[in-house]
């Protein structure tokens, strides 16, 4: 037993480890109240609160006592009552609620700043949008009018009696997650700036101060909760505006990188005469600046203008759909994802672009002769950036409901 003791001491300090904790019982039942929570707000249909016991595995009592938690914060709502097949009380539908509970979505784009806010059951409240040119913009009078934006949303909403879960800003750029600035977002001019700084500045924004996040990433949020009941869980997201950005969704999640900057396929080379500036980068020949120029159509004309244009526009949205298809080969070989969604302006130009990016992937990604690779147009709708933003605060809050109806240890739950 001596030499036991005595070897166990000179153990090296890279092979010993923390003890292993046993769960408290406020982390069981945080677990159990995000749990229930999160089933009746994924459910395809309401569900009783016997369903929600054979789906986790908890007894009806906890799971009553859980939802009366959840019904008190506003979280979920009882419907009408159901009679059943077999006697006694009817069972009562559990959904999400509406117009109790919200999360805003901001965002700044390089030609409009836009503002949301989608309650517990991912209606939208309020929108609001306010179109002008960003390109080569002062960070501080831009994020000044998101501001006042936010500020008149978050007074609606007061005025309606709907609490304000938090809220979340999306940026055309890289979104340092792990030091918080905002990195660099080229077309609107923007390097190294610290948005939450100037946010702070404004008593509303302050009082709900935002977590940032790459549009592109936000909008396939927005777009993987569109899919959740149809599918597919996996595909490559490519949002096309004046910047393209991208991200991948795996099984559902968004795979971010390291620091949060993964997805920046508009910088994809896939040719040197491009401009010298972007280097023959994608941006360069599918971007919504360059797709107008190529087209010879003002910067400002619609896409539906593009669409109706003659061979000009015909041919900037073949090169387009070319250099799409070249780019997006790239990362289809690297990650093994048979679907492409386009969001942003080339959902609208889907069936255009279409043709020519399937051709591109069919000849090269390499595993093309033995799976289908399809590219389809987004559903999200037309802001789903802003959407994926508010979404992402009311996702936080089923993965942690404790955290919005207060302390942990003042939840008090069956078991």
């Amino acid at each position: 037993m001596a030499e036991d003791a005595s070897a166990a001491k000179v153990l090296p300090r890279e092979r010993l480890r923390a003890p292993a904790r046993a769960a408290r019982q406020q982390s069981l039942r945080a677990h159990n109240l995000a749990l229930v929570l999160r089933e009746v707000l994924t459910a395809p249909s309401p569900v009783s609160r016997a369903d929600v016991a054979a789906l986790t595995g908890l007894t009806r009592a906890t799971v009553s006592a859980l939802v009366e938690q959840l019904v008190a914060a506003r979280l979920v709502r009882e419907l009408t009552p159901v009679a059943g097949q077999r006697a006694g009380r009817p069972a009562v539908p559990l959904a999400a609620a509406r117009g109790t509970v919200a999360a805003i979505g901001a965002e700044v784009n390089v030609d409009y700043l836009g503002v949301c806010a989608l309650d517990m059951a991912g209606e939208t409240l309020v929108e609001h949008v306010v179109r002008d040119d960003f390109r080569q913009s002062d960070p501080v009078p831009v994020l000044d009018r998101l501001a006042d934006l936010v500020a008149d949303v978050v007074a609606e909403l007061d005025g309606r009696g709907v609490a304000i879960a938090g809220s979340a800003l999306a940026i055309p750029g890289l979104v340092d997650s792990v030091t918080g600035p905002l990195r660099l977002a080229p077309n609107l001019g923007w390097r190294d700036v610290d948005v939450l700084a100037v946010i702070a500045r404004h008593p509303v924004l302050a009082a709900v101060p935002p977590r940032l996040g790459n549009d592109a990433k936000l909008a396939a949020i927005a777009e993987s909760r569109a899919r959740r009941r149809t599918g597919p869980r996996s595909f490559v997201y490519v949002s096309g505006e004046v910047g393209i950005g991208g991200a991948i969704v795996l099984d559902g999640s968004i795979f971010r990188g390291v620091h949060g900057w993964s997805g920046e396929i508009g910088h994809v080379a896939i040719g040197t005469d491009g401009p010298r500036d972007m280097g023959g980068q994608l941006e360069s020949y599918a971007g919504q600046d360059a797709l107008m120029d190529a087209a010879g159509l003002s910067r400002s004309a619609s896409i539906a203008e593009l669409l109706r244009g003659g061979e000009a526009a015909q041919r900037a949205l073949d090169r387009a759909a070319d250099a799409i298809g070249i780019a997006l080969s790239a990362v289809l070989n690297i990650v093994d994802v048979d679907r492409v969604v386009l969001g942003g302006i080339y959902a609208d130009l889907a069936a255009r672009l279409r043709p020519g990016v399937e051709a591109q992937l069919r000849d090269r990604v390499i595993a093309a002769p033995w799976t289908e690779i399809t590219v389809e147009a987004a559903v999200a709708g037309r802001y789903p950036a802003m959407a994926g933003g508010a979404l992402s605060v009311l996702d936080a809050i089923a993965e942690d409901p404790v955290e919005w109806l207060g302390a942990e240890d003042e939840v008090l739950v069956a078991q």
